[in-house]
């Protein structure tokens, strides 16, 4: 670096030049990021593998003729008994549904045993799979369909379902975005002190955030990469919550080399040579841990890899190009009031962390053990997981289509509101329709629509919807029906085959990560141990999470069940986020190495040195993932608070004092097998000694 106190004019120009590039760049990808809403697909059957045999109903289902079908129930329900004139105002109701719009069926009323609620069965294949034209359909039958004096109507059914999912959905990503810029500039103001400085990497993170959707959607039209609100969502919060980590790490080292600098570009230059590549380490073991997600079965998960790592990498350019530019053409006014001159000295004090770094160093053994009796412990909430969570119990809030379904399962008992969707072959229908009807657990069957050379069969199951009994139910259908070719599917039947993609892709995807990350960590800290380290310190972070999930998600948030992908979700990002601060604790405690600290002072330097910003990045990313616990869906809540417990324990936890504790008791074994591992030759100058070796 230059020592001289003018500046080339290729040096002071670098900074515009880089500030007009992202401005050029957002220009040109500004309209791609405006489509990223558009191109998410929320039906259940755009999360299944196309091996799945649900999926393959919906594949035939489409080529029939009319295309998809839009089922809905419309439920007429009293309490204490339906009057007369209660069945003349649903039966004019449903006349008049069948005189708005085509159906694909003849609505027949089916009263209840006990003659307070009357359902009638509403089909049309008009919609397809346009969800404008589908959701037009179900708010005109909401509309026609009303209640009152006593009398309510409810329109359910997998279309209204999908309806009200996918308005939910539609506001994700705005009150997401919204709620984590809000929190993040709540976080960011509290952690400089600063009336302006705040507004820069917010600024920076919200360009990245553009950057990243526009790359999304430019992954979507090429490679055909399914985009879900889920991924969606988790990319805004990733982004932000990454690209402030990032932010924080290098605005705490360029304020540093401020005191050491005269000029803010030499400064710039050696903080981002520092901690350069801890970012990019721990961009990148991020970046790996996601594309894993590639090897997942489930196109909702195989999607969120690449979405999740376009996310990842757009905040790494944007906080290690567009932020530094900024940063430097604002001068060390951005900090205001609390400048950094220099030739100063930072205002001694109390470090915390190098009181928790002393305190845990006087007794590293007990306080080591103590910390992973208490992790382990906290696993054990795991136990208390309940089973898979249904559709119906998917919303913090009642839809009206969860509603009609609850009604429909306490007053027709004996029958499934909700068919079983069998697909025939078409010469072989009549065998396939016989078979049905005489699978164990089945209380009606009814052939439909023929094209294409397929025939469909609606299945009544006796048990009620996502039941255990309607389970056996579709695997006895499956079972039965396998010889004749036919693919058995429906809501139900999905559920069933996301949950089995879910276990198998936990299978093969854990130890993917797990080996992603740990070779990106070797490459980095030149060690076998100290990664086996921090990946062990990881995976007993996201055993305590989802333990303390466990504790708390139905008896205190009365979640009736978890969602089958949040342990492999949790997993990825806890162990690619978690290693992350160990990559920034780590990579410090190495160059003290390097310097010839000795073990022990190497330890609590690096602590005393990063816990702050360490700290302060930690509690960005988990108020940030935090924010997905506002949601009105229950798995993004249940995703949300796990991360977010997760973080907290591996920062103020893990990484203050077991980390720490560990690494003081290996000692240089840290290290091994490399040169860090031995200890210098006692004849070996203490200069050459201290000869630092590349970082």
């Amino acid at each position: 670096m230059g020592a001289g106190r003018t500046a080339s004019p290729g040096r002071r120009a670098l900074p515009w030049v880089v500030v007009g590039l992202w401005l050029a760049a957002l220009v040109v990808l500004g309209p791609l990021a405006g489509k990223f809403s558009d191109a998410q697909q929320n039906r259940a059957v755009d999360y299944l593998p196309d091996s799945a045999d649900s999926t393959q109903v919906a594949r035939i289902q489409d080529q029939l003729p009319g295309g998809e079908a839009t089922a809905l129930v419309v439920v007429y329900h009293r309490d204490g008994g339906l009057t007369g004139q209660d069945k003349r105002v649903a039966g004019e109701q449903i006349a008049e549904i069948k005189e708005t719009y085509r159906l694909a069926n003849e609505p027949q009323g089916v009263p209840s045993k006990d003659g307070s609620t009357l359902m009638y069965p509403v089909s049309s294949t008009e919609p397809g799979q346009d969800e404008e034209a589908r959701d037009a359909f179900v708010d005109g039958v909401r509309e026609i369909a009303e209640g009152g004096g006593g009398l309510s109507a409810e329109v359910g059914g997998a279309g209204a379902l999908n309806t009200d999912m996918g308005k939910v959905f539609e506001t994700i990503d705005g009150t997401l975005l919204l709620a984590t810029l809000a929190v993040v500039t709540v976080l960011l103001v509290l952690i400089y002190r600063s009336p302006f400085l705040w507004l820069v990497p917010l600024a920076v993170a919200g360009v990245a955030a553009a950057l990243a959707m526009a790359a999304a959607y430019g992954l979507h039209e090429l490679f055909d990469v399914t985009i879900t609100g889920q991924s969606g969502g988790i990319m805004t919060v990733l982004v932000l919550g990454a690209g402030t980590d990032y932010a924080l790490l290098l605005v705490s080292r360029y304020r540093e080399e401020l005191r050491r600098h005269e000029r803010p570009y030499d400064a710039m230059r050696t903080a981002l040579r520092g901690c350069g590549p801890a970012i990019l380490a721990s961009s990148g073991t991020v970046a790996a841990g996601l594309l894993c997600l590639l090897a997942a079965d489930l196109n909702s998960s195989s999607g969120m890899g690449p979405v999740g790592m376009v996310g990842v990498l757009a905040a790494l350019v944007a906080m290690t190009t567009l932020l530094p530019a900024v940063l430097v053409l604002l001068g060390r006014r951005v900090f205001w009031p609390l400048i950094p001159a220099y030739g100063s000295r930072p205002k001694a004090r109390r470090s915390l962390f190098a009181l928790m770094g002393t305190s845990a160093a006087r007794r590293p053994a007990a306080v080591l053990t103590g910390g992973a009796v208490l992790l382990g412990v906290l696993a054990l909430g795991t136990f208390n997981l309940s089973g898979d969570l249904k559709q119906e119990d998917s919303f913090t809030d009642r839809p009206e289509s969860i509603a009609a379904m609850r009604t429909l399962a306490e007053e027709y008992p004996e029958r499934s509101s909700r068919p079983v969707t069998v697909m025939a072959p078409a010469d072989r229908a009549d065998t396939v329709l016989e078979q049905a009807r005489a699978t164990t657990g089945v209380a009606e069957a009814a052939a439909g629509r023929s094209g294409g050379g397929w025939t469909e069969i609606a299945v009544f199951p006796a048990a009620a919807p996502e039941s255990a009994g309607e389970t056996r139910t579709i695997e006895a259908l499956r079972a039965a029906l396998d010889d004749d070719g036919a693919h058995v599917g429906g809501p139900s039947a999905q559920q069933l085959d996301l949950a089995a993609s879910e276990a198998r892709d936990r299978k093969v995807i854990v130890p993917l990560v797990l080996a992603a990350v740990f070779v990106i960590l070797v490459a980095l800290l030149r060690s076998l141990v100290a990664p086996l380290l921090l990946l062990a310190a990881v995976v007993a972070v996201w055993g305590a999470a989802l333990g303390i999930g466990g504790l708390v998600f139905e008896p205190l948030f009365g979640f009736a069940g978890t969602d089958p992908g949040l342990g492999l979700l949790s997993f990825v990002f806890l162990v690619a986020l978690g290693v992350d601060y160990g990559i920034f604790l780590m990579h410090r405690m190495r160059e003290e190495s390097v310097k010839g600290a000795e073990p022990e002072a190497a330890a609590l330097t690096a602590l005393r040195t990063t816990g702050g910003v360490i700290a302060s990045a930690g509690i960005v990313l988990a108020a940030t993932f935090a924010v997905l616990t506002t949601l009105p869906l229950v798995p993004l809540v249940e995703l949300g608070f796990v991360i977010a417990v997760g973080v907290l324990l591996d920062t103020f936890l893990v990484r203050t004092y077991l980390v720490t504790t560990a690494s003081v008791l290996l000692r240089r074994r840290m290290w091994w097998p490399g040169r860090l591992s031995r200890a210098p030759h006692p004849s070996e100058p203490a200069e050459q000694r201290r000869q630092p070796e590349p970082v």
